[in-house]
C-alpha cells in the first residue's frame, strides 16, 4: 500500500503518483470533468476525475459533501491562469486514476464551513463536526503549541512534573466540591481537587526541589464566558526553600511574556511587569485585575465634596469620578444601559456632567457651586467632548461601579486593543474578607498562605477589624483585565496553621480533620515553599482573541453545566446507586 501524502506536501511531488485520504469539501461538475476539494488536517488539494474510466467517473459522481475518501493519482501542475492561491496547494492538482469511498456521510445537521454558523447549543451537541471548522483545528493545534511551550520552559527551569490524585478529599478552595461515593466504604465521600495545593506542598516536604504539573481541577461554579464549568486546567507549580512572593513572580515573568510575543505575537504594554498592591487597585482601577491598556482611573473627589449641598454627595461616604474622553457624544440611551449597569452593582443611580463648548452641562450641574465645578473639571482633566461619571456611596460600591463601568466604556470606545498584552502583579492581599450572604469573616483565597509578619502579625487580633487588616503574602497575575494565576508564600508552620483557623473559631480539632496529613508532614521538616497557578484555558483564551473560554477547548460543557453531546449528566442504574449505599 502506497504511503499516504498530506495535502501541504502535493506541491513538493510533482510528476509523481500518490495517495491522499480526507474529507470532501466540495464537489464540482465542469464540462464533463469533475473536480474534487479534498481536505485533511493539513489543508486541501485539488483531485481531477477524467469521464474516459466509466467505472471512476461513477464513484466520483457519487460523492457528496464530507464523504470521507482515498484517491491515488498523478500530481500535475495546473495550467496557465488555473492556480489558486489561496490554498498551500493551489499550484497543483491531482489527476485521479483510483478512488475509494471510505464511508459516506448523510446531510450535515450544521455546516462546519458555512459563513453563518449555528448558535453554540447546536454546535455543542454535534462538537465533532463542529472541529471540522479550520479555526478550531487551529485552536487545538495552538493549545498543544502552548503546552509545548509551557513544558520546554518548565523542564528547562529545573521544575519536576509531577503528576497529583485526581481521588482526593474534600478541601476549602473557595469553591464546592465534587464528591464522589465511596463503594468500599460505605458513607465516605472522595472529593475532585479543585487544586492539588495540599499534594504539591507535601512534595515540598517530600524534598522535590521544583515541582510542575499542567493539572486538571474540578470546582463546581457557575460558568461565565470566562470560566468553564466542572473541569478546568492550570499551570501548577510550587518552588521550595523560597519564603517571599517576588521569586515566584520574577521566575515566571519571563515564561508569560515569552507567551504573549514569541506564541501569540502580540504586544507588550511594558517590558517591566508591574506589582500592585490590591488596596492600590481597587482605589485606582476599582477591581483586583485591572485592564492596564486605558487609562481612565478612578479619581477621588470626596474632599472637594466635603462641604457640599447636594444631598447624593453630602451624605455619600466616598465620592470618586472617572473621565470618559469623548463620553459627551454618547446618546441618552447609551447613557441609560451604562446607568442600568451601575445600578445592578449596588449604586442608586449614575450622576454626570458633559463638557460641550466650554461649558458644563448636566442634571446636577446646577446643585454645585462653581469651586465643585472647577475642582471636579481640573482633577479629572476633562476638556471640551469629555464627560465626567461619579459615583457617591461606600467605599467599597463606589469602588465596584465605578470599576465595572470603567471596563464597559473602553468596551464602548474601543479602547483595549487587542493586539497588545497588559500584565500586572496584584500583591498584598487581605488574608480575611467580609463574606456578605454569611455575613462573617472568612478566608479571603486559601488558608494555606502566610500572613505578612507570620505568627507575630495573628497576635492581639481580637476584632473583625482587627482580622480585615492582616495582609497576605498572596499575588494574582493579571492579563488584560483577567486574573490568570494566583499563588502565594504557603503557610509551613503548623502553630500558624492553627491559629489562621482559629481566629474564625475553628477548633484543633477541625484543622486535623481537614489538613491533618499536612499537619503531620510540616512537623518533619518542612522547607519554606511558595508557588502558583496559572488558569491556562483563560490565558490561552485571552492570547488568542476569544470571548468564549469554551471556544478554545475540544469538549467544553455549555452555559448550564451540561454536555449536550454526550448528554451528560444523566441518571444511573439503581444497582450503580445501591453498591454505594445511595
Amino acid at each position: 500500500m502506497q504511503t499516504r501524502i498530506y495535502t501541504e506536501q502535493t506541491p513538493h511531488k510533482v510528476g509523481e503518483t500518490i495517495t491522499v485520504a480526507g474529507w470532501v469539501q466540495s464537489r464540482r461538475d465542469h464540462g464533463g470533468l469533475i473536480f474534487i476539494d479534498l481536505r485533511d488536517h493539513t489543508g486541501l488539494v485539488q483531485l481531477v476525475v477524467n469521464p474516459d474510466d466509466a467505472a471512476l467517473f461513477a464513484v466520483a459522481e457519487s460523492l457528496r459533501d464530507e464523504f470521507v475518501i482515498s484517491a491515488v493519482g498523478e500530481v500535475k501542475e495546473r495550467g496557465e491562469g488555473l492556480a489558486n492561491p489561496n490554498i498551500a496547494s493551489g499550484a497543483v492538482e491531482i489527476a485521479v486514476h483510483d478512488l475509494t469511498i471510505l464511508n459516506r456521510a448523510q446531510a450535515l445537521p450544521i455546516q462546519p464551513f458555512s459563513e453563518a454558523q449555528a448558535n453554540e447549543e447546536l454546535r455543542l451537541k454535534y462538537r465533532y463536526l463542529d472541529l471540522r471548522r479550520p479555526k478550531m483545528q487551529t485552536m487545538l493545534k495552538k493549545r498543544a503549541q502552548m503546552f509545548s511551550r509551557i513544558r520546554e520552559f518548565m523542564e528547562g527551569h529545573d521544575f519536576t512534573e509531577v503528576t497529583t490524585p485526581i481521588l482526593a478529599n474534600s478541601s476549602p478552595e473557595g469553591a464546592r466540591d465534587f464528591l464522589i461515593p465511596s463503594r468500599l466504604h460505605e458513607g465516605k465521600f472522595y472529593a475532585l481537587p479543585q487544586a492539588p495545593q495540599q499534594f504539591k506542598q507535601l512534595l515540598m516536604v517530600g524534598g522535590v526541589s521544583r515541582y510542575y504539573q499542567l493539572a486538571t481541577c474540578f470546582r463546581d461554579e457557575d460558568p461565565r464566558a470566562d470560566r468553564l464549568y466542572g473541569e478546568f486546567y492550570q499551570l501548577d507549580a510550587e518552588m521550595s526553600f523560597v519564603d517571599d512572593g517576588e521569586t515566584v513572580r520574577s521566575a515566571f515573568d519571563p515564561l508569560i511574556k515569552q507567551l504573549s510575543t514569541e506564541f501569540a505575537g502580540k504586544k507588550l504594554l511594558s517590558e517591566k511587569i508591574p506589582r500592585i498592591p490590591y488596596i492600590e487597585a481597587m482605589e485606582t482601577y476599582g477591581s483586583d485585575k485591572p485592564d492596564l491598556r486605558f487609562g481612565m482611573e478612578l479619581v477621588e473627589l470626596t474632599d472637594v465634596f466635603s462641604t457640599t449641598e447636594f444631598g447624593v454627595f453630602k451624605h455619600a461616604e466616598c465620592i470618586k469620578a472617572i473621565c470618559v474622553k469623548n463620553g459627551a457624544s454618547l446618546s441618552r440611551k447609551q447613557i441609560d444601559r451604562f446607568t442600568d449597569s451601575a445600578k445592578s452593582e449596588g449604586a442608586g443611580g449614575l450622576a454626570y456632567i458633559t463638557y460641550e463648548e466650554g461649558e458644563a452641562k448636566s442634571p446636577i450641574a446646577k446643585f454645585l457651586s462653581e469651586t465643585e465645578l472647577e475642582a471636579v473639571k481640573s482633577k479629572l482633566g476633562a476638556t471640551d467632548g469629555d464627560a465626567i461619571f461619579f459615583g457617591a456611596d461606600k467605599r467599597n460600591i463606589v469602588n465596584k461601579v465605578l470599576g465595572k463601568l470603567r471596563s464597559e466604556f473602553a468596551d464602548h470606545f474601543e479602547l483595549k486593543d487587542p493586539n497588545v498584552i497588559a500584565l500586572a502583579w496584584i500583591i498584598d492581599f487581605p488574608f480575611y474578607e467580609w463574606d456578605e450572604s454569611r455575613q462573617k469573616v472568612d478566608f479571603g483565597h486559601n488558608p494555606f498562605s502566610m500572613p505578612k509578619g507570620g505568627l507575630s502579625a495573628l497576635e492581639g487580633v481580637e476584632t473583625d477589624d482587627d482580622k480585615l487588616a492582616i495582609v497576605a503574602d498572596q499575588y494574582d497575575m493579571v492579563m488584560n483585565g483577567y486574573e490568570i494565576c494566583s499563588g502565594g508564600v504557603r503557610n509551613h508552620n503548623p502553630e500558624v496553621l492553627y491559629k489562621v483557623f482559629g481566629l474564625l473559631g475553628y477548633d484543633a480539632n477541625y484543622v486535623e480533620a481537614k489538613f491533618g496529613a499536612m499537619l503531620n508532614a510540616f512537623k518533619y521538616g518542612a522547607p519554606p515553599h511558595a508557588g502558583c497557578a496559572f488558569g491556562v484555558d483563560r490565558m490561552f483564551m485571552e492570547l488568542m482573541n476569544e470571548s468564549n473560554i469554551r471556544e478554545v477547548i475540544a469538549f467544553p460543557k455549555n452555559g448550564s453545566g451540561v454536555d449536550v453531546m454526550m448528554n451528560s449528566p444523566s441518571a444511573v442504574e439503581s444497582a450503580q446507586l445501591k453498591d454505594l449505599g445511595l
